[in-house]
């Protein structure tokens, strides 16, 4: 009986019974991967024609069919040496062809970032019971399935992506496997393995800590210093930032040997101490120096980390909205006595996608660090991100309470347990949180803080995903002095007003089109201004002049047809491609044949995903983008919406 395995965690290998099969060519590799990052799930055509090609060819939905084709020929021939069995197993069960894509049919346990995956959760389980020499075990054996960089050799940015989150997993698990090794008692024989691990990612502070506490514990104090301080100069010599407050913590104890009356003499350095003889203290100290500390009793605040992204060194605009963000905060802590338990504080944005929601969190949440010194958290939720699903809340409380400082023996299992245990460790900061794309008010409810004088930031496309309490502000398309600006600061020259008004009012004003757009002119030294406007005065020029080789604006507007009941997704295309861009009730009605009611449950789903605009009660309008957007939307009809040639005559 054959038995198919799929190993991507180094180079793209599939094996059938233990021989190799041998694919060639590099875009039948680059599909498996696709396939391979989605599995078990089913991968869309469309997102394959999308991964596979920057511009498409008209004949890109038959390319992959033949790929397919291929493919499946390939995973159904046998080795010579793989014995008669092999034709048990037919092509269609390995690669089934579903309603609207393909998905590979094999067991999980036949891909090896699955087995990688199971096997560090189920070392983490057998460590949080108690059990870590299980633990030890487990994660060795999941460490041992890499043979290298996952999915080497496949040069495709959806595979890069994933490869870099496999490689992230994998050094948390081996950062993980050196502490419960520390704690066992073991250290010189570590030194070597945590060097060239440190040498290998020198910015991750887990790993230098450990490589410190080695040192130290195997008598090389002077060591354990200089590995510190080699750390704290290629931060601010590369970031402009300091080591982490858990690194500092350490260094200072190590400097003043401030662990040497919680632990017993150190063990010889050969290392031969059993394990069961280990000193419970030492495996204490290393988690006191990933436990967060609070305020203290002297009047002045404990330093949090910083985890925000990297504010935009162009970032324009948005005055009015940052003036009203400040004044929001400032009344909620002027509002609040000093005298009074401080109360948390929740701000949405709310936008159509590539708005600037993330942008303005950001810079707003950069711009109010000072006033939230207890830590400043940032975490994407997920809920519009290509071909991956919206983090849970559970997973999302794992990420937080990991970023605060929470040990894997302190993070419970259930999503109310890590609810609690989040609430607990904010109550009576002021810290700052920002919720970044977020699908609705269900993900980020189990998130926010119940005291303490924390201001929470969330992003998201949905109006309705505003928790109760919050105050929120829709961000709409840019000022057109604003616009041009950033035009003008992405093209890199100064351009002329004139030619420059009708460019910005065809990419609607719009940040990230702007910037698309702009980045176009800056790349392509002989257009003009003028050349551009006419390249984008169609839809079609549009669509496709408004991408770059890493992102398009069309894919990143798309994503919020995910999340659209078909009814709706069919009425936006079929208002996309009416001639009239703004429509009252009635008109909506005699397009689609659908009954008043209905008409307006649809529209205000439009509204809550900030698809469609109300420049009038009851009146509704799709913003340019979203119309040529919508136009290549083929949503499979419903019965209620069936137009016909004579509706659509009605209010032409």
């Amino acid at each position: 009986m054959r038995e198919l395995e799929f190993a991507v965690l180094g180079p793209l290998e599939v094996r059938d019974s233990g021989t190799p099969i041998r694919l060639t060519g590099m875009r039948r590799r680059r599909l498996l991967a696709l396939l391979l990052l989605r599995f078990p799930h089913a991968v869309a055509r469309e997102s394959l024609v999308d991964a596979l090609w920057e511009t498409p060819p008209a004949s890109a939905r038959q390319q992959v069919h033949n790929a397919i084709r291929d493919l499946r020929a390939a995973l159904t021939t046998t080795p010579a040496t793989a014995g008669s069995g092999a034709g048990s197993t037919t092509g269609s069960s390995v690669l089934a062809t579903t309603a609207t894509g393909y998905r590979l049919d094999v067991p999980p346990e036949a891909v090896d970032a699955h087995r990688f995956t199971e096997g560090a959760r189920a070392a983490r389980a057998a460590r949080r019971e108690g059990r870590e020499t299980e633990a030890v075990r487990l994660f060795r054996s999941a460490l041992d399935l890499w043979r290298g960089e996952a999915f080497a050799g496949i040069d495709c940015p959806a595979v890069t992506a994933a490869a870099a989150g496999l490689e992230e997993e994998r050094l948390t698990a081996i950062e993980e496997l050196m502490e419960l090794r520390l704690a066992a008692g073991e250290s010189a024989t570590l030194v070597a393995e945590l060097s060239t691990l440190t040498a290998a990612h020198p910015l991750r502070d887990a790993l230098r800590g450990h490589l410190m506490l080695a040192l130290h514990r195997s008598g090389r104090q002077a060591d354990a210093l200089a590995v510190y301080d080699e750390g704290r100069r290629l931060l601010a010599d590369e970031l402009g930032l300091e080591p982490g407050r858990h690194l500092r913590r350490l260094h200072t104890e190590i400097l003043t040997d401030a662990r040497e009356e919680r632990r017993t003499p150190k063990p010889p350095t050969t290392d031969t101490t059993p394990a069961t003889d280990a000193p419970t203290p030492t495996r204490q100290a290393t988690e006191d120096h990933h436990r967060p500390t609070h305020h203290s009793h002297h009047g002045h605040h404990s330093h949090h980390g910083n985890h925000l992204p990297r504010d935009l060194p162009d970032f324009t605009g948005r005055t009015a909205e940052l003036a009203l963000l400040n004044s929001e905060t400032d009344a909620h802590h002027c509002t609040t006595p000093l005298t009074s338990p401080a109360a948390p504080s929740t701000i949405v944005l709310d936008g159509m996608g590539g708005i600037g929601k993330t942008a303005l969190a950001i810079h707003f949440a950069h711009r109010r660090t000072p006033d939230h010194p207890d830590g400043q958290h940032y975490i994407d939720l997920h809920g519009f991100t290509p071909d991956r699903d919206p983090l849970t809340p559970e997973e999302a409380l794992g990420i937080l309470l990991r970023s605060d400082g929470a040990t894997p023996e302190e993070i419970p299992t259930g999503p109310a347990e890590r609810g609690a245990a989040w609430r607990s460790r904010l109550a009576g900061r002021r810290a700052l949180l920002v919720l970044d794309n977020a699908a609705d008010a269900a993900q980020v409810a189990p998130l926010l803080p119940g005291a303490g004088d924390t201001l929470t930031l969330i992003t998201t496309r949905r109006k309705s995903a505003a928790p109760d309490g919050a105050r929120r502000l829709t961000l709409g398309a840019l000022r057109q002095e604003e616009a041009e600006t950033l035009f003008r600061r992405v093209a890199g020259e100064s351009r002329p007003a004139a030619s420059l008004a009708r460019t910005v009012t065809l990419c609607g004003h719009h940040p990230l089109a702007l910037r698309l757009a702009a980045t176009r002119l800056r790349d392509r030294p002989s257009w003009t201004v003028p050349d551009l406007a006419d390249r984008l005065s169609t839809p079609e020029g549009r669509t496709a002049l408004l991408r770059t080789a890493d992102r398009g604006l069309m894919p990143v507007l798309a994503l919020s047809r995910t999340r659209l009941p078909p009814e709706a997704q069919r009425l936006a295309h079929l208002l996309a491609l009416h001639p009239s861009t703004t429509h009252d009730i009635a008109a909506v009605c005699a397009i689609t044949g659908l009954a008043a009611p209905l008409v307006e449950h649809l529209l205000d789903t439009l509204l809550d995903h900030n698809l469609a605009d109300e420049p009038a009660p009851a009146h509704v309008a799709l913003p340019l983008l979203v119309r040529d957007c919508a136009q290549s939307w083929t949503p499979s009809a419903t019965p209620q919406l069936q137009p016909t040639a004579r509706r659509l005559t009605v209010v032409a």
